[in-house]
Parts: structure tokens; C-alpha cells; sequence
């Protein structure tokens, strides 16, 4: 658990990237259990479900580089 909290405070961004991706990949999973998609379909959906939470990860870290940059 010590090396978790260690790694969360040296990449917050990839660990916030990690849990986001986790949360939504399991939510994606468990809204299209019933819908009859191909694996290859789950899959790629799957993939643009971690990439699109890097990118809300990103984006949110636009408020972070503009409050740092006001502060100096």
C-alpha cells in the first residue's frame, strides 16, 4: 500500500489516468454486457474508453500548468 501512495505522489497524473481509465472501463463493461457486441468491438471500445481518460486527465491538467505559471 506504501508503494502505491509513493507512486500517486511522484505521478499523480498517471495514477488520476489509472483509476479514471479503471472506473470507466468497468462502467463501459457492465453497461454493454447485454448489448451483443463482437470482442473485437469490446475491445476497441475498451481502448478508446483508457485513451479518452488520458485525455480528460490532460485536459484537467490545463487548470494546474495555468495556476502554477499565475503563482510565480
Amino acid at each position: 500500500m506504501t508503494g502505491l501512495k509513493n507512486f500517486a505522489g511522484q505521478h499523480p497524473r498517471v495514477a488520476a489516468w489509472i483509476a479514471l481509465a479503471i472506473g470507466m472501463v468497468i462502467i463501459l463493461l457492465w453497461s454493454a454486457k447485454d448489448v451483443g457486441l463482437l470482442p473485437t468491438q469490446l475491445i476497441a471500445l475498451v481502448v478508446a474508453t483508457i485513451l479518452l481518460a488520458g485525455l480528460c486527465v490532460w485536459i484537467i491538467g490545463w487548470e494546474d500548468n495555468d495556476e502554477q505559471v499565475e503563482q510565480k
